[in-house]
């Protein structure tokens, strides 16, 4: 294994999911210029994310319906002419 190639500036960072207002607090070495004050009364940097682990659809069971029969009619509607020309 490679000597000196893992960081070593770790330090207690909040992440937060702004999707659902979930935050959690861990040590990382991502940088951020953002702050927030945690339950214990201290101050930590913030990283905020879209997604996390409580709104991601594969953790949750939560899927997001896609409007599929839209896209369906555009498709019949724009090939109509040929399934009707093969129908006759």
């Amino acid at each position: 294994m490679k000597k000196d190639i893992h960081p070593k500036d770790y330090r207690f960072v909040v992440f937060k999911d702004m999707s659902n207002d979930y935050a959690f607090l861990t040590r990382s070495t991502a940088s951020t210029k953002d702050t927030i004050k945690w339950e214990d009364g201290k101050e930590y940097p913030l990283v905020k994310v879209e997604i996390s682990h409580m709104s991601h659809p594969f953790y949750t069971g939560k899927q997001q319906l896609v409007d599929t029969a839209g896209r369906v009619d555009k498709f019949r509607s724009k090939y109509k002419k040929h399934t009707e020309s093969k129908e006759k």
